[in-house]
């Protein structure tokens, strides 16, 4: 097999059907495709590349999602590139501000320019021969183009651009009202006064139930399984206000500084290290703790009591930082139900347990497809198994089957598939690891050696 370099080529060709020629492929415009495009740009000047966008504007998740409610979770400090800082006042950022920030930084580095928007990727294959992918994308208007690149640097993140995960459940062809995934979020609806039943409860389920209560609706969350919650503030002051604050600032630890100390820590140790942390939140916040499990909610540490990050590290799923909807479900302003689905009728969804909860609106905040899920649509369920699971340690936790790993899988490093890459997470690694990421893609681009010292095993196919 040729090796893994990163070579110029010209774009197009005399043949208009010869595919056109990139070094790297980016696909997906959100804050980790932006951020690596960036540093490819610095890094690696003269390099071609290009990034396809399914949608018609920058923003990835920010721009996919606009259910009301969405925002970040965390403050400022967290939040923004090393290249290009947040400095906008707001202590908790909305979606919108977020979308700005993405964009103007895309704009004012002329990354706007390489994207190619209203390209959805159909399909791709690998040459071993030549190392390189050769992929089609599908435009707006259903013409379709092939691009010829080195590399693919997959950016697109847990979010399919089809469809998030909605279970079937029986009935819903018979329901009346409207049905709703996050990631397909109407325009400018109007709930007030309608009944409406949300179905999960983490972090979206929170920011929707909130804001469709302040719009006047009825509002319902239906929990199937315990759910994590730490208040944001609490989260901020007690785990992360060392690394990222203004007292942090103040004391010398810049963002980067912060980024790369967090970086540091082996996640072996890191549950050990978070236990007593969250042992300090659950003392200090007691009383809250105390009036949300008095609503009925089902609360969770995590299975070893080390809380949110190792959740998020794990399995990406299972918690909410609360920034405002706990204290609504805690005096019950938002209805809570726990239960399973069993089905829906014309007006209702019935649980597991004959519960009736009327509805007029059903929201399925049910999760979303693995990056495994869209490495099977973009490219092929051949290359997903060969890649195996992407995301978790190996930890033996729900949904983080093992063998220990020590790293997230397949994440910003070689895959078992040449030439294919993946990048993603919050907002402070797709900061972080933009730029490791694209450091091993010039390694590759002045012809250093780069041994790998043993790619990822496949244990877990998608």
């Amino acid at each position: 097999m040729p090796p893994e370099t990163l070579t110029q080529t010209p774009g197009g060709g005399a043949d208009p059907a010869e595919p056109e020629r990139l070094d790297v492929l980016i696909i997906g415009a959100g804050l980790s495709g932006i951020g690596s495009a960036h540093y490819l740009q610095e890094r690696c000047p003269g390099k071609t590349y290009a990034i396809l966008e399914a949608r018609e504007a920058i923003g990835g998740t920010w721009d996919l999602f606009r259910y009301p409610g969405i925002r970040s979770d965390s403050d400022m400090h967290t939040l923004g590139y090393r290249f290009r800082p947040w400095t906008a006042a707001k202590s908790i950022a909305d979606g919108e501000s977020i979308l700005d920030y993405v964009r103007a930084t895309a704009r004012e580095a002329g990354i706007d320019t390489k994207v190619r928007f209203g390209h959805r990727v159909i399909k791709s294959s690998w040459s071993s021969e030549e190392a390189r992918w050769t992929v089609t994308a599908e435009r707006a208007d259903g013409t379709e183009v092939t691009i010829s690149a080195a590399f693919i640097m997959n950016c697109s993140g847990y979010y399919r651009y089809d469809e998030g995960f909605t279970p079937e459940f029986p009935g819903l062809e018979d329901f009346a009202g409207s049905v709703i995934h996050p990631q397909h979020w109407p325009e400018e609806p109007e709930y007030e006064g309608k009944r409406v039943v949300v179905i999960g409860s983490n972090n979206s389920a929170h920011d929707i139930c909130a804001a469709l209560w302040e719009h006047g609706a009825d509002v319902t969350m239906v929990q199937r399984s315990s759910t994590h919650v730490v208040r944001s503030d609490t989260l901020m002051e007690i785990a992360l206000g060392d690394l990222y604050s203004e007292q942090a600032v103040a004391a010398g630890v810049s963002t980067e500084k912060a980024d790369m100390i967090f970086a540091s820590l082996p996640y072996r140790i890191l549950a050990g290290l978070q236990v007593p942390v969250y042992e300090q939140i659950r003392e200090r916040d007691a009383d809250f703790y105390a009036r949300l499990e008095a609503a009925g909610f089902q609360h969770d540490w995590g299975e070893d009591g080390s809380g949110l990050f190792m959740k998020y590290l794990r399995r990406a799923s299972g918690y909410y930082i609360d920034v405002g909807a706990s204290e609504l479900v805690a005096s019950g302003q938002i209805k809570l139900q726990a239960g399973q689905v069993d089905h829906l009728t014309r007006d209702a969804v019935v649980l597991a347990d004959g519960t009736e909860l009327p509805a007029d609106v059903v929201v399925y905040a049910t999760g979303y497809e693995s990056m495994n899920g869209a490495v099977a649509d973009l490219i092929s369920p051949e290359v997903a198994d060969r890649v195996g699971k992407v995301w978790g340690l190996g930890s033996g936790t729900a949904k983080d089957p093992g063998p220990w790993e020590g790293e997230e899988r397949n994440m910003w490093r070689p895959t078992q598939q040449p030439g294919l890459w993946f990048h993603g997470g919050n907002l402070h690694q797709s900061r972080h690891y933009s730029l490791y990421l694209a450091l091993q893609l010039k390694a590759r681009a002045e012809g250093i050696d780069t041994p790998v010292y043993g790619l990822q095993e496949v244990h877990h196919t998608h």
